[in-house]
């Protein structure tokens, strides 16, 4: 009893004036993110919402890291413990960071059913690494096919649909291509090679570079540029936004970054990349890189930054992401909204990402790029073949792979 009138004691106090009321400040959480212009705009807007419901708890201040930098100083600073309490980056590096150590904290303590029955199964699959769960999916990116409507009424949904197409609409000599892709990048080509049911590693995690399927798959494209010619020459990404624009190509493999450089007076569409006759008509397959929202090891509040992290994937800040932020949320039920639903952009992402495959999230993928971009400029100059390079490229990735599992 002494207690309890010591406590209403000190309350009446507090009620005159004569003692401070007690503050219990609000957790503070920093979050990450590489996002500009309309990007950044509609995740500022999201945070403020979340900001204001949990206004005295808990708040949210958001930071705008230069992406090319971006990696770098996340590898730098987290494992420190002088990052941010939540950051949010493509799937691509987790399997690096998390192999080094005190960077992503793992979060299956934290994530229930329905919480991972919200999102797109690929999405959840690309936060998945060797079994446990890193990260919430927020956003995704595939490349589909832009068309121009004027010179395509209605898109190819089969690769012979689209060489005939092509063909009637090439004049190499005039400068005009039926179908313009950065062919040569392997990020561009895995389309292709997923769709032929090839890949860069195996169920094993050790490298495929010349499979079959993979050799089959630029002999594919080989064959577009040389025999069909519907192709050009050199696809560096300026020439295929000026063919675009100038209405020399009919077609394009791109994804919504591409958007941004189409001209104004270009009536484009979008739809899913054809089906492979050559394969059985199975879809082109590309790769989709996934935006996840981690949550850093060393945060001295993870419960509250898992908290922000469920909140910021969910189906309401979503449509605002989507809507505001032209970007295509992981949240299934997003799509469910009649705005986003009717978008072309939204739609076209959605119709893409459901035959995607999520690019591979282990460290070693850092060791594929550069022998993969040498097989493919090899191939394209026409001095290897498609079984030579990869033969050479599988070679390289092998002994660099090696070379990693002994550290």
């Amino acid at each position: 009893m002494t207690h309890l009138r010591t406590l209403l004691a000190a309350l009446c106090l507090c009620a005159v004036g004569l003692l401070p009321v007690p503050s219990f400040a609000a957790t503070e959480l920093v979050l990450w993110h590489a996002y500009r212009a309309e990007e950044k705009a509609a995740l500022e807007k999201v945070v403020a919402e979340y900001n204001k419901a949990n206004e005295g708890k808990v708040k949210v201040t958001t930071l705008a890291v230069p992406y090319d930098a971006y990696a770098d100083k996340i590898s730098a600073t987290v494992p420190r413990g002088k990052g941010p309490d939540l950051f949010i980056f493509a799937q691509d590096r987790l399997g690096g960071w998390i192999e080094a150590g005190n960077t992503v904290e793992p979060i299956d303590f934290f994530l229930d059913d329905a919480t991972k029955k919200r999102f797109i199964p690929t999405t959840m699959e690309a936060m998945t690494y060797r079994g446990t769960a890193y990260g919430l999916p927020l956003n995704y990116k595939v490349i589909t096919l832009i068309y121009n409507k004027k010179l395509v009424p209605t898109p190819p949904k089969t690769s012979g649909e689209m060489v005939t197409m092509a063909k009637k609409l090439t004049d190499a000599k005039a400068g005009r291509f039926g179908l313009a892709y950065a062919y040569n990048d392997f990020y561009y080509h895995a389309a292709v090679m997923n769709g032929f049911g090839g890949g860069v590693f195996d169920a094993k995690n050790a490298p495929t570079m010349n499979s079959p399927a993979n050799v089959k798959s630029v002999e594919q494209v080989l064959k577009w540029k040389n025999k069909d010619g519907i192709l050009p020459a050199e696809p560096s990404s300026a020439l295929i936004t000026s063919l675009f624009n100038e209405g020399k190509a009919a077609m394009v493999f791109s994804g919504p970054w591409f958007l941004g450089e189409v001209a104004k007076g270009v009536d484009y569409g979008l739809a899913r990349l054809p089906t492979l006759d050559e394969n059985k008509g199975t879809p082109m397959k590309p790769w989709m890189t996934v935006e996840g929202v981690y949550v850093a090891a060393p945060s001295k509040n993870k419960e509250a930054a898992y908290d922000f992290a469920k909140f910021l994937t969910d189906a309401g800040p979503g449509k605002t992401l989507a809507l505001e932020g032209r970007q295509s949320p992981a949240n299934q039920a997003v799509y469910q909204d009649a705005k986003v639903s009717a978008d072309p952009l939204l739609k076209a992402m959605k119709d893409q990402v459901d035959v995607a495959v999520p690019m591979p999230n282990l460290p070693e993928m850092s060791m594929v790029w550069t022998p993969a971009t040498s097989a493919m400029n090899t191939v394209f100059k026409n001095t290897a073949t498609p079984k030579a390079a990869l033969d050479a490229a599988q070679k390289s990735v092998a002994k660099d792979v090696a070379g990693l599992r002994k550290k």
